[in-house]
């Protein structure tokens, strides 16, 4: 008898909401603290001098520690077991939060958020394998919807919390608005959640150190290499080095949990065709939900101008269309074969990021939210089919080595969805700004009447800054139309974001048509 049926015959049938209560009070703190934080983005690049390629290291350290993590929960549990590896767990994310509380540079700030995600990468795929085990097979999928609260739910709602927090307090409050659901998950974790069973000890895996150091090392250089191309330049023998790195440490991982006796990520679990298709997705679920929940903050607050309050209020109304389609959508993985949520989640969100790349400054609040909400209700739907489709396609002895990987995998996918669409902002802003401003030029009639007006115009109330430029142009015409191109090639850079989300999510429909169970010939 495992440990979780020792507990529930102890505590009768209501065990099954007990535990998944108690699990779901972590998993919540801890997703909705991956982006809690980007409504406060501006605050903290304010605060402590930050360029945006510093500042993503926010959401993406948050979101690769947790990637790097997910993959030790089977050996947690079966060193700690699941009470002490929970607890333990939700104190490294504590002592995150006080250190972000308290923080007095962008280092601090990035190392807090290094130990949110490094227990949140522990919290959310043991989460998923208690919810497996008390739930029978038939009703996995209503185990996954609940899960899909913490798991998509918590994420979409916590900017709002975080604008109320910026806007009434402090962006430094938003650290600790998710203490409360930690201190009530350890206390209701120390009754509910089994210990470990002293008395008949399994045979305890040895933890897979050099795989984790490879994995840490292949994770950091190419993301660091990724996020700082643009300022060292990308043919610089930095840039070069962290690729160099990456693609060595990456190789060197593969082929260490290839041969190692007891490898920290099972490869064997990706020889299964359905579960491998169902990674690739949870790949692009990834992405899509880190990613746009992102950058639709800062768009909002850079292009339209929004208080950190209304950008997080923007987020709301699509966390309640989750609440409501998340139990039809568990029941509807339960009935219908995996991959047709799958697809139809993949094109309604697709959608949704396609419509939202035609927004611009003057876009209505309402128009936005309505185009949000649509993606969301993608996500809804995907998310319990993603996960129930493909756990069933694998053995009952790999279901923790399982949900480990499909959470590492989706949590990889945030973390290159955050920082790729950084990257990709950062160079379209530039090309776009040097796209318009080569129409400045003196054989375009349009553009020298302006700047002709504008020279008057400041002449006539004055030059403070001089007749430093050639022929005659008035430095402070310049300036105001730096300061109209400026924004106009963010915006476009921004619209040029949500395409690219746009077309990952529709060319994710083609894994997960592979996520069918074939039929058997007769």
């Amino acid at each position: 008898m495992s440990p979780i049926e020792s507990q529930a015959e102890r505590f009768g049938p209501a065990y099954r909401w007990l535990a998944t209560g108690t699990v779901m009070l972590g998993t919540i703190a801890t997703t909705a603290t991956a982006t809690i934080v980007n409504v406060a983005m501006r605050d903290i690049m304010g605060a402590f001098g930050l360029g945006q390629d510093q500042v993503q290291w926010l959401s993406t350290a948050f979101l690769a520690s947790m990637t790097a993590t997910m993959l030790i929960t089977a050996w947690a549990l079966e060193r700690f077991g699941y009470r002490r590896a929970f607890v333990g767990a939700l104190l490294i994310f504590i002592a995150g939060c006080l250190l972000g509380f308290v923080s007095t540079s962008g280092p601090e700030v990035i190392l807090a958020r290094v130990l949110q995600g490094s227990a949140s990468g522990i919290i959310q795929p043991l989460a998923m394998v208690v919810l497996s085990q008390v739930f029978p097979p038939s009703q996995r999928g209503k185990a996954m919807g609940i899960y899909g609260v913490g798991v998509v739910l918590a994420p979409a709602l916590g900017p709002t919390v975080g604008g109320l927090m910026v806007d009434q307090y402090d962006w430094r409050y938003v650290f600790l608005v998710v203490v409360p659901f930690c201190i009530a998950g350890m206390a209701a974790a120390m009754i509910i959640l089994p210990d470990l069973d002293k008395q008949a000890p399994a045979p305890r895996r040895r933890f897979d150190a050099l795989g984790f150091l490879l994995l840490i090392c292949a994770l950091t250089s190419l993301l660091t290499g990724l996020s700082n191309g643009q300022r060292e330049g990308w043919n610089s023998f930095f840039i070069i080095g962290m690729f160099t790195t990456a693609a060595l440490t990456s190789a060197g991982f593969i082929a260490w949990e290839l041969i190692a006796p007891q490898p920290l990520l099972s490869l064997r679990v990706f020889t299964n065709a359905r579960f491998s298709a169902g990674c690739v997705v949870a790949f692009a679920l990834g992405a899509g939900i880190y990613g746009s929940t992102y950058i639709i903050p800062l768009f909002v607050q850079t292009v339209q101008g929004y208080t950190p309050t209304r950008s997080g209020l923007l987020l709301m109304p699509s966390g309640l269309a989750l609440g409501l389609i998340f139990p039809f959508a568990g029941l509807l993985s339960d009935r219908l074969p995996p991959h047709i949520p799958v697809i139809a989640g993949l094109v309604i969100f697709a959608l949704s990021s396609w419509l939202t790349g035609g927004a611009d400054v003057d876009t209505p609040f309402w128009t936005m939210a309505l185009w949000v909400v649509l993606g969301r209700i993608g996500l809804g739907v995907m998310l319990p089919a993603l996960n129930a489709g493909a756990l069933r396609a694998l053995p009952a002895s790999t279901l923790a080595q399982g949900s480990g990987s499909l959470n590492f995998v989706r949590q990889l996918g945030g973390a290159f969805g955050v920082n790729l669409l950084s990257v990709v902002i950062d160079r379209r802003t530039i090309f776009h700004g040097d796209a318009l401003a080569q129409a400045l030029t003196a054989s375009n009639a349009i553009a020298a009447q302006s700047i002709s007006r504008l020279a008057l115009l400041y002449s006539h109330w004055g030059n403070p800054f001089g007749n430093r430029l050639p022929q005659g142009v008035n430095p402070g015409s310049m300036a105001y139309l730096e300061s109209m191109l400026v924004p106009k090639a963010q915006l476009f850079a921004y619209q040029d974001g949500f395409y690219v989300v746009a077309v990952f999510f529709f060319l994710a429909i083609i894994p997960a048509w592979f996520m069918r169970r074939k039929r058997a010939l007769v």
